[in-house]
């Protein structure tokens, strides 16, 4: 079995290529739903339907974990997938979100005192980062911020154009002297040194976390390592391919093609 990958959009990305540094002998399935994307200004309900569709797709493709790199599909469907389809569907197969990784990340300092979240208006609406900060650590301040147009600036590879929308974004979080923030979008490690020029604080980058941490759980949990195959090969699947797709594709990826599929 391969380990699927699955964001709505050019993020996630990010997630496999670090992915394929840290554990590059198992076999790994991308699939980007790059023609619905961005998911953030989507209902609950309608993230819940994609994330399910692009689930099931995978688990056809014979995946036997999957790691959702979509802030907004683990904010707002993750929970429901785990508890409700898995068991009905696929018991014992996984599926893995990105929000609680990264927040143990964020409070691993014991000092940290106020935290800022810069994220889509979804994951912001969906209060997750506040729950999961909160149940590790009770007296931390959390400041969330929505950034609605870093995602379709980065999916047209506008990241020059970024850098004015970056700092008005980072303004109320600065203004409430956060002393960490977390990057609550797979999207955004692609700003990530000019978001830590401009924020002048330690900034969480997931792309920097989840291979790490995916590493770790492998280790602790054999039963679903042993499934898992072995022989260095990837698949990059996306609903609809556009021009920064390929560039990355190529660029990271060199001669594995790019091919589009229907959810």
């Amino acid at each position: 079995m391969k380990i699927g990958v699955f964001d709505s959009g050019l993020g996630g990305l990010f997630v496999m290529r670090a992915l394929v540094r840290k554990l590059p002998r198992y076999d790994y399935v991308y699939l980007g739903d790059t023609q619905r994307v961005p998911y953030g200004n989507r209902s609950p309900e309608t993230v819940y339907r994609f994330l399910e569709e692009a689930v099931r797709y995978l688990f056809k493709k014979d995946c036997g974990l999957i790691i959702v790199a979509c802030n907004t599909a683990s904010a707002e469907a993750l929970r429901k997938i785990q508890r409700n389809y898995l068991p009905k569907h696929y018991p014992k197969r996984r599926v893995l979100g990105v929000i609680i990784p990264t927040v143990e990340e964020a409070l691993k300092d014991k000092k940290i005192e106020k935290i800022g979240v810069l994220a889509t208006q979804g994951t912001v609406n969906s209060g997750a980062y506040i729950r999961e900060l909160k149940k590790l650590n009770r007296g931390v301040k959390v400041f969330q911020n929505a950034a609605p147009m870093l995602v379709p600036l980065i999916e047209s590879g506008e990241f020059k154009r970024a850098e004015p929308f970056v700092r008005e974004y980072l303004k109320p979080l600065k203004r409430k002297k956060v002393q960490k923030i977390i990057l609550g979008c797979t999207h955004y490690p692609a700003l990530k040194n000019m978001i830590r020029r401009i924020a002048g604080v330690p900034v969480v980058s997931q792309d920097e976390i989840i291979p790490r941490k995916l590493k770790d759980y492998l280790s602790h949990h054999p039963e679903i390592d042993s499934l898992l195959s072995e022989n260095w090969k990837r698949e990059l699947l996306v609903t609809d391919i556009t021009p920064e797709y390929v560039r990355f594709s190529r660029k990271w990826f060199g001669k594995t093609k790019l091919k589009t599929v229907e959810l």
